[in-house]
């Protein structure tokens, strides 16, 4: 990219951000309830829009490409504290003998996160049939029942969600260098 497309992306995002920024924050608090989230949000919309610069026909056309990627965060940001909420329940519920570190908490709320996103990258049947098979302990005929699939399809589905989860570590390896936790 040369410098004067650089500059004119520049100033494309300025200008959006000048002409939408307002409105999108007003949206988001209104969808969230909270004016803090709605800025964190806005911030985090436009951040995407800067990281993949688009041109818009319209001001319309704009506010719903940016109220998309918005409903995606949003979205992101419930998913994110249901898990942490479900996880405050199971270590409310847990003796206070047996309560993990603050660090074993934060890295195992860490591990719930990277699980939630490994299984929103499978098909729904794959993802439940896994999480059945692994977490719930479940064999496969019972999975092939709960699900209303065979069990040839289940062991597809866990191999399937296997392979993602390697491919998604080997990913990891390759950027960080490092083996996920």
């Amino acid at each position: 990219m040369g410098a004067a497309e650089f500059a004119l992306q520049q100033q494309q995002v300025n200008t959006l951000y000048t002409d939408h920024h307002g409105w999108l924050q007003g949206w988001l608090r209104y969808r969230l309830g909270s004016a803090t989230d709605a800025a964190d949000l806005a911030h985090d919309t436009f951040l995407r829009l800067i990281t993949r610069p688009r041109s818009f026909a319209s001001g319309g056309e704009a506010r719903a490409y940016l109220r998309t990627i918005a409903n995606g965060l949003c979205i992101d940001l419930w998913r994110h504290r249901e898990i942490e909420r479900a996880w405050l329940e199971t270590l409310a519920a847990q003796p206070e003998a047996h309560a993990p570190s603050a660090e074993a908490q934060a890295s195992v709320l860490q591990a719930l996160h990277a699980i939630d996103a490994m299984l929103r990258g499978l098909p729904p049947k794959a993802a439940r049939a896994f999480v059945l098979a692994t977490a719930c302990g479940m064999t496969h005929q019972e999975v092939a029942r709960e699900l209303g699939v065979s069990s040839r399809m289940v062991g597809h589905y866990i191999t399937r969600a296997m392979l993602h989860c390697m491919q998604l570590e080997a990913r990891h390896v390759a950027l960080t260098g490092q083996p996920t936790a």
